[in-house]
């Protein structure tokens, strides 16, 4: 419904008093009022709010909450004074038990739009071990006079921060040492073994009053025993507990048992491929970044049984020769190309995880297999990203009476 021309269009600075409804795909919630549109941060689904509008879009009004008129049971305090500034966590206000529902309920939403994947169980949500300082990876922007912190999404306004809760101690630490003095550079990398205790700021900082070291090449993590080399440019799970608990359901969904090839797509610095080769006869790990393969290779030493083969994903399947017992596809956030899809239906894999961050492009290539010879058994939501609307999950895939092999 359009808006009259009796009805004054939202403003910013406006204060408007509304019932929240449903959530959207970044974690605000709808609403509207008197046939306008608006998107508000910082409410639960089902609460009486006054919001202040801070930006109008085409087609909608962007708006934060100032004051909770009718609260959900779910709401508690958010700790960060950031909170809002900021925007990078849409759910502190959240108790932690519903930020699990919400995202088990997003998948299983997502899942029923798509005819051959409705009715497909999913499970609980994995909780993640640590609800702050889980993050080993941040990008920051630099703003004026060299201060260190992020961009509002909304108002785009830039925003300083001394500490972000979301981030390892490790990370603050370096953070507390360049605020102020990083006016040389726009964007800033920060990464941080928080199993090795290692470091890696890039780019290289020259300023003079800056005494830790920037500019290294690559650091190194510990994940389930095993050491892996990342280099700058390279992929790496930013919740490390949770990336080990992530190998281990991709294990028992496999059934590896020591035997059997197991094939590992966009295998990045080789984690599932080096951490599950002990439970296969052999892999092979599929993977096109040059840094990438490189630190898999290094990452693999003492396991011959490993072979890397470096391509796009959708070129190298279709050159193998014999088919796999078992698959892992760990896409990029837009998901498989569609020659990739089509390869990995003919191999027919007798079982195959697709793991995503990215909940549209898990529906879409699942409902492309799943058109295929595949069943979906199930999907897995990991709360790799607590207080935040972003979703990892992982979907079991097996071939359906009838399929090939």
């Amino acid at each position: 419904m359009g808006v009259s021309a009796a009805t004054p269009r939202l403003e910013p600075g406006q204060r408007v008093r509304l019932l929240l409804g449903e959530e959207g795909e970044l974690g605000e919630c709808a609403a509207s009022l008197d046939g306008q549109a608006l998107w508000v941060f910082g409410g639960i689904p089902g609460e009486e709010v006054v919001v202040e509008v801070v930006r109008r879009r085409r087609g909608y009004a962007a708006a934060r909450v100032v004051e909770v008129v009718r609260p959900s049971p779910h709401r508690v305090t958010p700790p960060c004074p950031y909170f809002w500034p900021c925007t990078g966590c849409q759910w502190q206000h959240v108790a932690y038990s519903y930020q699990l529902h919400r995202k088990r309920e997003r998948v299983r939403r997502a899942l029923h739009a798509v005819p051959e994947l409705e009715g497909v169980p999913v499970l609980e949500t994995l909780p993640s071990p640590h609800l702050f300082g889980y993050r080993n990876h941040a990008r920051f922007t630099v703003g004026p006079q060299g201060k260190v912190g992020f961009v509002n999404r909304i108002t785009r306004e830039f925003v300083p921060v001394d500490a972000c809760l979301l981030m390892h101690p490790g990370i603050n630490e370096a953070l507390a040492h360049l605020q102020g003095k990083s006016e040389e550079t726009t964007q800033l990398s920060i990464r941080y073994g928080v199993n090795t205790g290692q470091r890696l700021i890039q780019p290289l900082l020259r300023n003079p009053a800056i005494t830790i070291p920037t500019g290294q090449k690559a650091y190194e993590e510990v994940l389930l025993g095993r050491r892996f080399r990342i280099a700058s440019p390279s992929f790496f799970q930013v919740n490390s507990a949770q990336a080990e608990r992530m190998v281990m359901v991709v294990k028992e969904a496999l059934g590896l048992n020591g035997r059997g090839l197991l094939v590992d797509a966009y295998a990045g610095v080789g984690t599932f491929a080096i951490l599950l080769a002990p439970y296969v006869e052999r892999v092979i790990a599929i993977e096109e970044a040059a840094s990438a393969i490189e630190d898999a290779r290094l990452n693999a030493a003492g396991l011959p049984h490993i072979e890397f083969r470096q391509g796009k994903v959708e070129d190298v399947l279709g050159t193998l020769k014999e088919r796999p017992d078992a698959i892992i596809v760990d896409p990029p956030r837009q998901g498989c190309h569609p020659r990739a899809l089509e390869a990995l239906c003919r191999l027919a894999a007798p079982r195959l995880v697709y793991v995503s961050c990215e909940l549209e492009a898990l529906v879409r290539d699942v409902g492309a297999l799943a058109r295929g010879p595949y069943r979906a058994v199930w999907v897995q939501p990991i709360d790799m990203f607590p207080h935040t609307h972003h979703i990892e999950a992982l979907a079991l895939l097996t071939l359906r009476e009838g399929g090939q092999g």
